[in-house]
């Protein structure tokens, strides 16, 4: 990095510190195509309608539904519904019993609607399904 910029190593590493320090830079992440490992994985998208609170509008039930561990990432949206939640668990029925034991029965919660994600295509802007280039020549007789 140090040499694209046309500086010292040094400084670029002072730079992250600050970074980091000041919430700019909040995480380093390694992106795994799980398809490609023996791990079994289930992603969910799930939607969530809340009643926000008086005095802190959508922040308090924020706050409590990213605490839960099974929660990868949490949006406020805007549209027909107020959050988007990200979760992962080892098979459906655990996502399924995740939703219904621990999230929708959350007190400003109104409703659930969970997508179960089937196929990734591409991930964090990194194509994850190449297709295989057949590399063979075209012969004709």
């Amino acid at each position: 990095m140090a040499t694209m910029l046309g500086t010292n190593e040094t400084v670029i590493a002072n730079e992250m510190a600050d970074m980091e320090k000041e919430h700019i830079i909040c995480g380093y992440h390694t992106l795994i195509n799980w398809d490609n490992t023996s791990d079994e994985k289930v992603t969910a998208l799930i939607e969530i309608k809340v009643t926000p609170q008086r005095g802190v509008g959508f922040d308090s039930i924020a706050e409590r539904i990213y605490n839960y561990e099974e929660i990868t990432s949490l949006y406020l949206m805007s549209g027909g519904f107020d959050f988007t939640a990200i979760i992962e668990g080892k098979t459906m029925k655990s996502v399924a019993q995740f939703v219904s034991s621990k999230l929708a029965p959350l007190e400003s919660v109104l409703s659930t609607s969970t997508h179960f994600i089937l196929k990734k295509y591409k991930d964090y802007g990194t194509v994850l399904d190449v297709p295989d280039k057949d590399e063979r020549m075209l012969v004709t007789p």
